[in-house]
């Protein structure tokens, strides 16, 4: 039996606002594919894909641009200890975002409102804050050798719980109350566990602080002791060419990924595969159902292997089974490339988690706000650029983002490479210093 102190203790920990926040996501973006999906119903196949493409191609631009200045005040704040703020603040805007669309659907409003509920949601923080914001207290809350694995089991729960919300948003669509129509329960649930997630982040959450010292000395026991150290002398040294290096390939990596999911959402829709509410719901599910498998990965392949290969078989994975999706011409072939992305969720995180060790523990929020920052550039250049690639051959090969896709994931396996080299020589450097 579990006791009131427990229940709340664990209340107080990042990962239960995780859970709720990520059904509460899952849900909202089944009704929005579907909203959407709606509005554009009267049209022709090929108007219509152009049609939700392009909402999507703002949508996510102005996601993607608005955070950038809030989520850097928000780590700023978050770094001189003030570690709820970024998840406080983006919190609020997913809450304010979640209720514009249950109004558009409701009043019936024009699906342009959701372009300033997009505002709204960036200039909150967005994505860009709340997810550093909590890699980092993940972080304060784990010891260096264990980051890399703390850091999978967050993306883990927050698989689990997209996985979820998606297997249940399609059923959820299809309830409706006598006068408001298909999606309002949906949105209704949705809406309702963010504000539960903005009550437990400003009233319950607990954030471990640790001193400086302790920081310190916990960042120089990494950099001598750890199997994956990446230093090459004292503690304080940031090895900027591997940083670089790990930028670039998360900048490569998130273009591809971000630019061929991007496009998916609108690809099922259309025919041959032309889905329905639930079967959307499956197919991101399907999609959340990588996260336990990339958890899985982790724990096998970190027993044998290091984190620079581990990266490199999540990028293989992905390669692989993008390169599948480009020929999906059934519902059959479209589960199984997604079955051949089993750990294509590796490489994020783990690069967040070496990232973390190569700077002191007091810029740690910082240097993965910079990262998000980074990918929020890639996302600002493949909305565009997938977007037009997609409505131009859809006619002859509506696939051909998704070979895109898979080359560019091959191109980011490159630095990857190189920092696994550094880090090999930096390796037997301390082994002769030491000798």
């Amino acid at each position: 039996m579990v006791t009131p102190s427990l229940s709340c203790g664990l209340f107080r920990q990042i990962e239960p606002i995780v859970v709720l926040e990520q059904v509460g996501s899952a849900l909202f973006d089944t009704a929005l594919q579907m909203v959407v999906k709606e509005r554009c119903a009267n049209m022709t196949e090929e108007s219509q894909q152009k049609a939700i493409t392009d909402f999507y191609m703002i949508y996510n631009l102005i996601i993607k641009l608005c955070p950038i200045i809030p989520a850097l005040a928000l780590a700023a704040l978050s770094d001189r200890g003030w570690r709820r703020a970024p998840i406080v603040g983006p919190l609020s805007g997913y809450l304010l975002s979640r209720l514009t669309l249950l109004l558009v659907l409701i009043f019936d409003l024009p699906l342009r409102v959701m372009f300033a509920a997009a505002v709204i949601y960036g200039l909150s923080g967005g994505f860009s804050a709340y997810w550093p914001g909590v890699m980092t207290l993940a972080s304060l809350g784990s010891k260096a050798a264990d980051r890399s694995k703390v850091m999978m089991r967050v993306e883990l729960l927050y698989g689990l719980a997209g996985l979820v919300g998606s297997l249940v948003s399609g059923h959820l669509f299809l309830l409706y109350s006598s006068s408001l129509g298909n999606g309002t329960i949906l949105l209704s649930v949705s809406t309702l566990l963010h504000l539960l997630c903005l009550i437990f982040s400003v009233v319950l959450l607990k954030v471990k602080q640790r001193s400086s010292v302790d920081s310190e000395e916990s960042y120089h026991l990494l950099s001598h002791a750890s199997r994956n150290a990446h230093l090459i002398s004292t503690s304080s040294r940031i090895n900027v060419l591997s940083v670089v290096l790990l930028f670039v390939a998360a900048f490569l990596y998130d273009f591809a990924v971000g630019g061929a999911i991007e496009i998916l959402g609108s690809f099922v829709l259309k025919s041959p595969l032309s889905w329905n509410a639930t079967q959307v719901g499956y197919g991101n599910a399907a999609g959340f159902l990588i996260f336990l498998t990339s958890f899985i990965g982790v724990i096998v392949f970190r027993k044998c292997v290091g984190d620079e290969t581990m990266i490199l078989i999540g990028m293989l994975s992905f390669a692989l089974g993008i390169y599948v999706m480009s020929f999906a011409t059934t519902t059959s072939v479209f589960y199984i490339a997604r079955s051949l992305n089993l750990f294509a969720l590796i490489p994020m995180p783990t690069i967040r988690s070496v990232v973390s060790q190569l700077v002191p523990m007091s810029y740690c929020g910082m240097a993965l706000t910079l990262l998000e920052m980074t990918l929020k550039v890639a996302g600002v250049a493949y909305i565009p650029t997938f977007t037009k690639i997609y409505q131009s051959s859809l006619n002859w090969l509506p696939g051909l983002v998704f070979l895109i896709s898979s080359i560019i994931t091959v191109l980011a396996m490159i630095p990857i490479s190189i920092v696994g080299y550094i880090s090999a020589q930096n390796k037997q450097y301390v082994r002769i210093q030491g000798d």
